[in-house]
């Protein structure tokens, strides 16, 4: 199922920018759990949802929405979808806070309707993954970079290929509440990146996991790939499967 562009839009640039088109995977058995998926730069969230209707999480509900098509610095001003602006993909980069606020809350707006009694989760594969980590320090923190409320009980999140973004002002954001060290102890993060990844390098992801860590988000797993580029593969997503079937608490049946 897919609808067309999101009334949501993101105002961190000098113009609004439109979503795209949303997809949805209804779960196959009883509806535990919700999770939006991030695509990467220059994709659309009609290819990440045709492979996880392939996964065996039958109580899972995909969301995959597709990011704006904007100017993006690292391709020298050419228009892209693109969840923010970024000039290099790492956690070095610049960060755009305005357009990362901006997708965060599209995030956020896509899980607010969700029923009560289901768990909420974010994930995504390199900015997407980086939108998505953004996502859970955000949780964490209780607000935006902006400074604004954020609205949504994340119960875990996930990256693939992808970085943390705002890596350096992470620290002041976590000690700034019990609340926020609490929550960020307590939300588990999964990891996964190739060594073999020739657009965000390997030292980006294990740098991101181990500032994540540093933190006080001590439930990070980092899983690495000896010969995985900037994809993934049927081992990488066999490991997401388990681990979403541990972590939601889904067990083995589709009942």
């Amino acid at each position: 199922m897919s609808f067309g562009g999101s009334s949501s839009v993101a105002t961190g640039a000098k113009r609004p920018f439109e979503y795209g088109r949303t997809h949805v995977v209804r779960p196959k058995g009883t509806h535990k759990a919700t999770i939006v998926w991030l695509h990467g730069l220059g994709d659309n969230g009609a290819s990440w949802s045709q492979l996880l209707e392939t996964l065996p999480l039958p109580n899972i509900k995909w969301i995959c929405p597709t990011a704006p098509t904007r100017p993006v610095s690292v391709f020298g001003g050419f228009p892209s979808t693109a969840w923010f602006d970024v000039a290099d993909l790492s956690e070095d980069a610049p960060d755009d806070v305005p357009g990362m606020d901006a997708s965060a809350a599209h995030v956020a707006n896509l899980l607010s309707t969700e029923p009560a009694d289901i768990k909420l989760g974010v994930g995504g594969f390199s900015m997407g993954a980086a939108t998505a980590l953004y996502s859970a320090t955000c949780f964490a923190h209780g607000k935006y970079g902006n400074g604004n409320q954020y609205p949504v009980n994340l119960s875990l999140a996930v990256g693939l290929s992808g970085w943390l973004p705002c890596a350096r002002t992470l620290k002041n954001r976590i000690e700034s509440s019990p609340e926020a060290a609490q929550k960020a102890s307590s939300i588990p993060i999964l990891l996964c990146h190739g060594k073999a990844d020739d657009v965000v390098l390997y030292k980006h992801g294990e740098r991101s996991a181990d500032a994540l860590k540093a933190n006080g988000f001590s439930n990070v797993l980092f899983k690495s790939y000896n010969s995985l580029g900037h994809y993934t593969v049927p081992e990488e997503m066999d490991e997401v499967c388990k681990w979403f079937t541990a972590n939601l608490e889904l067990g083995t049946s589709s009942s």
